[in-house]
Parts: structure tokens; sequence; C-alpha cells
């Protein structure tokens, strides 16, 4: 199931309002201040997605001191994302509804999980800890329905609404890396 949506590009504004996260605080996109790294996930328990959370956890005081304010959105409820991602540096946004994945025009597809790296990477020991670490607080590994159908998105975003780069993934591990963001905001 490929779905065909209105990709945004770098220039477009987008709406601006608060979301709520998984630990039922507000926040603004964009940011007031600096940028915001909005990064559309897949489902919850994904061992590729929290992988590179994990990563981005790692090196969050870089992001932090080049002006990047973090915000992972998921298709999975709260109470399936709290024990993957509750311990997160940032935030993270539960969108069950997808309601956001279709603004922003993020798409799902069977290629999602064909690319070499998307079915290697779970199979490697840094997602066996990533997904240990979310069942050791209770969270579950699988997705429901289409959500292992799910293509990533990063958007970087100005304060007042730009977007300055925007990047779909073609398949569950092609995200931007820390550095990737580093060097699109400085």
């Amino acid at each position: 199931m490929h779905t065909t949506t209105r990709r945004l590009i770098a220039g477009n504004k987008i709406t601006p309002r608060e979301l709520n996260t998984i630990r039922d605080e507000r926040i603004a996109l964009p940011a007031p201040n600096g940028l915001t790294h909005l990064q559309f996930r897949r489902f919850a328990g994904c061992p590729i997605c929290n992988v590179h959370l994990h990563k981005l956890a790692v090196r969050h005081a870089e992001l932090v001191a080049a002006g990047i304010l973090e915000i992972a959105i998921f298709h999975s409820s709260p109470e399936a994302m709290r024990p993957h991602q509750g311990a997160l540096p940032f935030a993270a946004v539960a969108d069950p509804a997808r309601e956001l994945y279709r603004e922003f025009g993020v798409e799902q597809s069977p290629k999602a999980v064909l690319h070499p790296s998307a079915f290697t990477t779970p199979l490697r020991p840094a997602a066996w800890a990533a997904v240990a670490r979310g069942l050791r607080a209770g969270g579950r590994p699988s997705p429901k329905g289409d959500g292992a159908l799910g293509l990533p998105a990063d958007f970087l975003i100005n304060p007042e609404g730009q977007l300055v780069a925007a990047h779909y993934g073609r398949h569950a591990n092609d995200q931007w890396s820390v550095d990737d963001l580093l060097r699109l905001a400085s």
C-alpha cells in the first residue's frame, strides 16, 4: 500500500501549533528560538527507529548546542510509546491517527522493509539492545496493523515555521544522522 501525498520542500511554511508529548508536556512547533528537527518514525517498538533515537539521545548535547530542538513523532499510542521513548532527553509525540503524517506527506510503502539496510539493522546488537530496553519497560516490539510499512521523514524548521530542509526516507533506515543535522544547522 503506497500512498502518494503532497510532499513538502524547503521554503514551505508549516502551521504553528502546540503538541502534547507522551509525558503530557506541551511543546511549541516550531520552537520559538533556534531550529526544530521534526522527525517522523515508524511504530513505537521499531528496532531501527529506536537505534536511531538512541544515537540522537547520546549526542543530544551537541544538538542543543547547535540550537536544534528535537521532536520525534510516532504513529503509535502514548501508552505504546512510553516504554520505548519515555526516557528520551527530547520530546516524543504520539500521532496514532496519523494526522501529522498526512499533513507532512509522510508515506507508507512495502519498500520500507525491503532495502538491505532496513532488514539487516534489526539483526545488529544495538537493535537487540534497543528492543530489550523497551521490553524491560513493558513495551511491545511489534507493530499493529500496517505499522511496519511506515517510512521515516525528517524536517528542519526555523522559528518562523519555514522548512529549511526536508528528507523523505525511501526505506525504514533512511533518515538524517546527527552529523547530517549538525551540517544542515550550520
